[in-house]
């Protein structure tokens, strides 16, 4: 199984500069992925503007303004295992969440090692990029260090991290910074 960033921008028109954006982003996932011990599985990037990501935040958190990157986890935390009921065979295959392996009920027809892999949609992260180059300028870094910060941010949510707290706030952040640290994306 592999990892597999999808890439999605419904922004009206690409800026200056971005061209290496989805080889830093694929770099950082597989940072995060590793340290995670997720060895694959498929993760939507959506670029969009400050109103697109209002509108998300309106609709899905009930706060209507603007933020800098939204995360939708499809992992259901605590999950372990679901069976997947394929149409031609009815053959069922279990899918273990958590370590992201397939595998298969074999019947009589089946050949070992053969079984379809069903990779894991570990969910979607949404970046405003106007407000990423207003946190790069506020903040005095790079608009791709602000962009990690932000992607990074974005997968430990997927994968069940959290700041609400002091204590989850200190433990989220020295992982995201870690990761940024490892791809030379420090401050």
């Amino acid at each position: 199984m592999s990892l597999k960033l999808e890439w999605v921008d419904e922004r009206e028109e690409a800026g200056a500069g971005e061209a290496g954006w989805p080889t830093l982003l694929t770099r950082l996932l597989n940072e995060a992925a590793e340290g995670e011990g997720v060895a694959g599985g498929i993760v939507t990037l959506t670029l969009t503007d400050n109103g697109g990501i209002r509108e998300l935040n309106r609709t899905y958190r009930g706060l209507d303004k603007a933020t800098d990157v939204l995360s939708f986890p499809m992992r259901e935390q605590g999950a372990e295992e679901f069976e997947i009921l394929y149409e031609d065979d009815y053959e069922t295959t279990t899918v273990d969440i958590l370590n992201g392996e397939a595998g298969e009920d074999e019947t009589e027809d089946d050949e070992p090692g053969n079984a379809d892999r069903i990779e894991e949609l570990l969910g979607d992260i949404v970046i405003s990029v106007p407000r990423m180059h207003e946190q790069a300028v506020e903040y005095g870094h790079s608009a791709e260090r602000e962009l990690g910060f932000l992607f990074v941010h974005g997968f430990l949510h997927l994968m069940g991290y959290d700041h609400g707290t002091e204590e989850e706030e200190r433990e989220m952040f020295a992982k995201q910074e870690a990761i940024l640290a490892k791809a030379g994306l420090t401050r």
